[in-house]
């Protein structure tokens, strides 16, 4: 048994290691070979490697507080220490491998964007002007752009009439791609992955009744 969660240990670990690496090497191409906003088409126009800088959360989002970045960050450590003691005592406790496999991708893609967040400020000088410190103010590096349909609002509709509008427009990275297909894996995946957990709760639940059901019978005998 401990032979066998060793080996798990590892072996998810190491799948949350490689999404790291790949993260990070796909962001340090970028920083090394490309102009902040340059854009290169990859697959004709739907695909392109879009280099930007995110100062806050997913898709841009940021808070305007001195040190609202800070706490983003001290935050991102927080819930990537918490994702990677999830993953082990799910692999203690024999978990489904399809859920190890999406926690596994959830912890390298934390992991990556938290090295971002963490060192990029002091290490790449990407950290905003109005930063109180380098440290923890650091920008995460964007690239990956799906411009997959582009037009414009026919003139009838509300509101919108007349505007352009593209989908999909976020520029995101490896790191936010892992964090999101291991979420998505989960909630497609749900029933299969807590399928265990699942029938213990039931039994549990059965045991519960079959248990008062009998007190039940004995106070009535009374």
């Amino acid at each position: 048994m401990e032979v066998a969660v060793t080996r798990n240990t590892i072996k998810f670990f190491l799948i949350a290691l490689v999404m790291i690496v790949l993260d990070q090497a796909s962001k340090m191409l970028v920083y090394y070979n490309m102009e902040l906003h340059e854009e290169i088409n990859v697959l004709g126009e739907w695909f392109r490697l879009h280099y930007l800088l995110n100062p806050g959360m997913a898709f841009g989002l940021k808070s305007d507080a001195p040190y609202g970045k800070l706490a983003l960050t001290l935050f991102r450590l927080g819930a990537m220490m918490g994702i990677g003691y999830y993953l082990y005592s799910l692999i203690k406790k024999a978990a489904h491998p399809g859920l190890l496999l999406c926690m596994a991708l959830i912890l390298g893609g934390a992991v990556g964007n938290v090295i971002d967040s963490t060192f990029y400020g002091v290490f790449l000088n990407n950290a905003p002007i109005d930063a109180p410190t380098p440290w923890f103010n650091g920008q995460v590096i964007d690239m990956l752009f799906f411009p997959l349909l582009e037009g414009q609002f026919p003139e009838w509709v509300p509101v919108w009439g007349g505007n352009t509008f593209l989908f999909f427009s976020p520029v995101f990275n490896i790191a936010d791609s892992s964090i999101f297909i291991g979420v998505v894996g989960i909630l497609i995946w749900q029933k299969a992955f807590f399928k265990k957990h699942m029938e213990e709760a039931e039994e549990s639940s059965d045991d519960q009744e079959e248990e008062n059901d009998e007190k039940n019978k004995l106070a009535y005998s009374e």
